[in-house]
Order: C-alpha cells, then structure tokens, then sequence
C-alpha cells in the first residue's frame, strides 16, 4: 500500500518538532529536584569551610547536574 500524503505534498508540520523534548524537560525537572538539595548542602558546606562564597551557587550547581545527567539517560 502507497502513503499518497507524501506524493500530494501534505506534510504533518507538528511531528517533526523533538518528539521527546516534554519527557526530556520532565525527566530534567526532576533531576534538577534531586539534586537542588545536596547542591545547597554542599555549597553551604563549602562556604562554612573557606570561609567565602563558591563562584557556582547552590541552584547552578543543580542546575549543571540535570544538565549532565539528562542527556546520559537519553542517551542510553
């Protein structure tokens, strides 16, 4: 059987936006979650130990570690 939508020029525009990107932002969210909090531990305990703020703040920290994780998980 032929698929006649491709040879009469109708396309379906929506499907080939990232087919994935909502699960990807959903898995990021929650990532980014988990990690928020032993982020703002460690940063807190980094502070109290050099006695100065660390360049990276505790909601950058997370922020890299969803970033790192996500596309690994992705990836598999």
């Amino acid at each position: 059987m032929t698929d006649m939508a491709d040879s009469l020029g109708v396309t379906d525009h929506g499907a080939h936006r990232a087919p994935g990107q909502r699960e990807y932002w959903a898995y990021f969210g929650l990532i980014f979650a988990a990690t928020l909090p032993l982020a703002c531990l460690t940063w807190s305990l980094t502070a109290l130990r050099q006695m100065r703020l660390p360049e990276k703040g505790p909601i950058r920290r997370a922020w890299s570690q969803a970033n790192i994780i996500t596309p690994i998980i992705f990836s598999a």
